[in-house]
């Protein structure tokens, strides 16, 4: 991958459900929108939350898998958080190739962190084209817009609170206030560093990311 980006360490992410049966809430952790920092949060108000629904579902499961497990988890209060299409993208991008290079290096987030298999084989992609066209097309979990995984159309059920990225401390003050915790903001965990999205767009991806995501694009309002 390109050495165009620098994050800080990988290490410690989180699964995709976080689960709180004493407030009756349910967190579904979209890759890649700040959902390590909202963890964070939610722990504070709800020591005892667990991570995994059983039987168990696998990484950021999408709402209709953790309810395929857990039906009673319809009933609790459930949110999570989207981001622009491509500015998620690119963090995503930022994110696998810092965890490539420190892997290469040998440091101590290579004994960490050893990644995924999804991870293993995008690190191999020749630039940040390949990772969104190719990755995309080879990889479900980059090819599922955003809504998929906070929609259970089998169960009749959506989370019932949606936030952005954009609008990160507003609407993570609302999950605040539901879930019992003074309202503050938190410190952004697992934050990418890299340049601003668009420097990294050729126009192939740039449409790629705006056919894969569509849903997303026409229910937010999102644009390049």
């Amino acid at each position: 991958m390109s050495r165009r980006s620098r994050t800080h360490s990988v290490a410690g992410i989180a699964s995709g459900v976080l689960v709180c049966d004493s407030h009756r809430v349910l967190f579904v952790h979209v890759p890649k929108t700040g959902g390590v920092s909202v963890e964070g949060v939610m722990r504070r108000a709800c020591p005892d939350a667990r991570k995994n629904v059983e039987p168990r579902r696998g990484r950021h499961a999408p709402l209709g898998r953790i309810l395929d497990s857990e039906p009673e988890l319809a009933a609790y209060w459930s949110y999570g958080f989207v981001r622009n299409p491509w500015a998620r993208m690119v963090s995503w991008y930022a994110m696998i190739d810092d965890w490539g290079r420190r892997i290469a290096a040998g440091g101590p987030g290579a004994v960490k962190n050893r990644g995924n298999d999804m991870w293993r084989a995008v690190g191999q992609y020749a630039d940040f084209e390949e990772f969104v066209v190719r990755g995309t097309e080879e990889w479900p979990r980059m090819g599922r817009p955003q809504t998929a995984y906070l929609g259970a159309t089998s169960h009749a059920r959506e989370v019932d609170f949606i936030g952005r990225t954009e609008n990160f401390a507003a609407d993570l003050r609302v999950v605040q206030e539901r879930i019992g915790v003074t309202p503050q903001e938190p410190p952004r965990r697992n934050r990418s560093t890299h340049g601003h999205y668009r420097d990294y767009f050729t126009d192939a991806a740039r449409r790629r990311v705006a056919e894969v995501y569509a849903e997303d694009i026409d229910r937010f309002g999102y644009t390049f």
